[in-house]
């Protein structure tokens, strides 16, 4: 649990939209902010709850998704330590637009939408900053949208693992170092919007081929130049 006001200050930073803040200007919208524990598996909120908050990932991972009328779900992004959620809820005051779902058991700092917005009101210049996260965001949508509509199942594999390498930093390491993505198959394929068997397919490929190594829970990289290749 995250029981200072300095490393609750630290995690903040973490986000373009607090990182210039002062500490009296974090300090007055961690006064109004809780901490809260969900296991692995939980609904942190559905599509179509009030959004009168905006939430920051303090430990583990939270799984954005779009649910579909036959009940499956299409995973739009997955939120790490320091990342925001529901900042489109904050601006609005309207309905939540997404579920979302701890991946693992996480920490999240929920902030009051009424402390936020009296935030922006002092800062004008957040709100700018919270233009560009909102556009960053709409980019990569857009982007999925057309991988989906362009792109072939494995094609959309191979680009999620790249992406996800470098979120994780290991693009830095040398491409003869195996690189480790820690995601099962199941999540993958919501990621990429195929099924679990259609994802093993192309992974066993990948596998003989000698690009990826194939573990529990996780798929190891062994050849990042092949997959890239690939996208």
């Amino acid at each position: 649990m995250y029981g200072s006001s300095v490393s609750l200050r630290q995690i903040l930073r973490r986000s373009r939209l607090f990182e210039r803040l002062g500490d009296s200007e974090i300090d007055a919208v961690l006064a109004h902010a809780t901490v809260t524990r969900q296991a692995e598996g939980d609904q942190i909120f559905a599509k179509g709850d009030p959004g009168n908050s905006m939430m920051a990932v303090l430990k583990g991972r939270v799984v954005i998704s779009a649910p579909s009328p036959d009940g499956r779900q299409v995973v739009l992004t997955v939120m790490r330590e320091g990342d925001l959620l529901g900042e489109i809820a904050l601006l609005d005051g309207n309905e939540r637009t997404a579920d979302a779902t701890a991946a693992v058991d996480c920490e999240l700092l929920v902030v009051p939408r009424r402390s936020l917005l009296a935030l922006l009101e002092r800062r004008p210049d957040l709100c700018i900053d919270l233009l560009i996260l909102l556009c960053e965001r709409l980019r990569r949508t857009n982007e999925q949208v057309e991988d989906l509509a362009f792109l072939d199942l494995e094609a959309r594999i191979a680009k999620v693992l790249v992406r996800l390498i470098e979120e994780s930093g290991g693009e830095d390491q040398p491409s003869t170092k195996p690189v480790g993505v820690k995601i099962s198959q199941r999540a993958l394929g919501e990621l990429v919007g195929g099924s679990r068997e259609s994802v093993n397919k192309h992974l066993q490929d990948w596998k003989r081929s000698g690009i990826i190594a194939i573990e529990k829970g996780a798929i190891v990289i062994r050849d990042l130049p092949a997959l890239e290749a690939l996208t």
